[in-house]
């Protein structure tokens, strides 16, 4: 099992598949043992409960669900930078994450 499991969730989960790719390939290269996934939103409570996950973060385009996500769940739950994600900017995703796990 890893150490941290990180959730991505967005619309669809298509966007955030080459997110979750390029953050899994900068984990590997900092020596970080995490287990990072995709979700579609109307598939993120189905995967909450069977993978656990340590932090949720969320595409921009599904920002409006913070705030239901946070009053249920007593992990962190994050929406993801807009310009990070626009970028697929895995390395900096992947350090938000980290530090939001702690």
């Amino acid at each position: 099992m890893a150490e941290k499991t990180i959730m991505l969730c967005c619309a669809a989960g298509m966007s955030t598949s080459l997110l979750v790719s390029k953050m899994q390939k900068a984990a590997e290269s900092d020596g970080i043992d995490a287990e990072i996934f995709a979700a579609a939103a109307a598939d993120a409570d189905a995967k909450l409960e069977e993978k656990h996950p340590d932090v949720l973060m969320l595409g921009p385009q599904v920002r409006y669900l913070e705030g239901q996500f946070k009053a249920k769940l007593s992990i962190p739950v994050e929406v993801i930078n807009m310009q990070d994600y626009g970028m697929m900017n895995g390395e900096k995703v992947l350090r938000e994450a980290v530090k939001l796990i702690g």
